[in-house]
């Protein structure tokens, strides 16, 4: 199979206005991957499905990633001359800027039909508040039907273009998304009727703890059930 840098070089080529760039994994298992612009994924993935030397024709895992807002600190030395005369002293100017964050969506594909892989896709929303829609691959590869509706559950990202794009795993009703590194789990999310450890003091701070009798008072006399009239 082609590398990846022939591979994003074909690309650039056939897509002369898309943005593919290659993501280097410095990990042990060194997966690199190409990321490309959210404007031309269908397209990028329907070539390398349907190109001769990759027929790329199965997906084998699509997942998501949060990557939130960054706090990155600029250090820059500069000079700063005595006052006394002395020689001027190299001191860190240091400033602040946050890099924004967004949401990732990727994807593992293989060539059943050449017998190699895999090829890692990259897709990012611009951002992580209100614009969150990627193109959804599902039309290219079925099997990223029910994982991409699961990144829409846990993540938020908008597949546009998918045929059924509901939560999978949470109920309709539900708010947020879980696997967000922001998202802030209720105190009472573990519903049980005898809450215990941790929920059970999550618990009291939301609902009256049932009153104790007070010492020597009497106990409530037991509850008999009703006897059924015979007939």
């Amino acid at each position: 199979m082609e590398s990846l840098e022939q591979i994003r070089d074909r690309l650039l080529a056939r897509f002369p206005g898309a943005t593919v760039t290659l993501v280097t994994n410095p990990g042990p298992a060194a997966e690199h991957s190409l990321l490309i612009d959210a404007a031309h994924g269908r397209d990028i993935a329907l070539f390398l499905r349907d190109d001769a030397a990759l027929q790329l024709d199965y997906c084998s895992n699509a997942t998501g990633v949060d990557w939130p807002d960054k706090e990155i600190v600029d250090v820059k030395k500069v000079s700063v001359p005595d006052p006394a005369g002395g020689p001027a002293k190299i001191v860190e100017e240091k400033t602040k800027r946050t890099e924004p964050g967004c949401l990732e969506a990727v994807y593992h594909l293989y060539s059943m039909a050449l017998r190699h892989g895999p090829v890692i896709l990259r897709l990012r929303t611009a951002n992580r508040s209100d614009q969150v829609k990627l193109p959804s691959l599902t039309p290219v590869w079925r099997s990223c039907d029910f994982q991409e509706r699961e990144i829409f559950d846990l993540y938020g990202i908008v597949f546009e273009g998918h045929p059924d794009l509901r939560r999978l795993l949470m109920w309709d009703e539900f708010k947020d998304h879980p696997m967000r590194k922001d998202y802030v789990a209720p105190d009472d999310f573990e519903w049980e009727p005898t809450p215990h450890d941790e929920v059970l003091e999550q618990a009291k701070t939301h609902y009256p703890v049932p009153a104790t009798p007070a010492a020597g008072a009497a106990a409530p006399a037991p509850r008999t059930p009703p006897t059924e009239a015979k007939p």
